[in-house]
């Protein structure tokens, strides 16, 4: 049996970008998957698949491979980024054998995969995503809208609005990473922590770092 391919790198799906390394490649004979953090988890079956092909952007390290699909419900424009030779990478998927994979027998693996592919790329809940949305900018407008209300010499802004948005988010994704009752209000069903544990890791340290920083400031003021 041929070996997989995994490849780190970066990702765009629709007009969302992940960054290197924020990005990985899995292929198989049976399936190929893009997980790209918190902007998509995309898994495809070799009938899904219409075309894959070298792709450069004007940008320096814009190259990768496009995939073309025919899942509905992703989005049309799906680019891996790499920092190898395209058509080195596309060697590698060939290898595996998944572009030359034209069973027509179906698995549990296939069910459980047209399953994923009908709740989309998106790994968060709808209902999670308003909620963080409306609470971040409540607790923004908490501290920027008395601040029309004052010259902007005698009332910068400050108060407890930021530090709260911005603790909300480091505690929820410490929650994420180590509760799995809060994954399961966060997470959709078929998605796991390890498909956006890079990211969550990432904004745990960025909103910590930047929280202090708020509420330091917020002490001293």
């Amino acid at each position: 049996m041929n070996r997989p391919y995994t490849l780190t790198g970066g990702a765009r799906i629709g007009i969302a970008n992940a960054s290197f390394p924020f990005a990985s490649l899995y292929v198989d004979h049976t399936v190929l998957k893009i997980n790209a953090t918190i902007i998509g988890n995309l898994v495809f079956q070799p009938k899904d698949i219409i075309s894959i092909q070298p792709y450069k952007s004007f940008s320096i390290l814009g190259r990768g491979i496009k995939i073309t699909h025919r899942v509905a419900n992703y989005s049309s424009e799906v680019i891996f980024w790499t920092l190898k030779n395209p058509n080195t990478v596309l060697n590698e998927i060939e290898k595996t054998g998944f572009l030359s994979n034209t069973s027509s027998e179906i698995s549990a693996q296939d069910l459980e995969i047209l399953k994923q592919q009908q709740e989309g790329g998106f790994p968060i809940k709808k209902s999670a995503v308003i909620f963080y949305i409306a609470a971040w900018n409540i607790l923004f407008l908490f501290d920027i809208i008395p601040s029309f209300f004052y010259g902007k010499t005698e009332s910068p802004i400050q108060g407890t609005g930021i530090p709260a948005a911005l603790g909300l988010v480091f505690f929820s994704s410490v929650l994420v990473l180590f509760s799995k009752s809060f994954q399961k209000i966060i997470l959709k069903e078929n998605c796991s922590l390890t498909s956006i544990k890079k990211f969550v890791y990432f904004l745990a340290f960025i909103s910590g770092i930047l929280f202090i920083a708020f509420s330091l400031g917020n002490l001293n003021f």
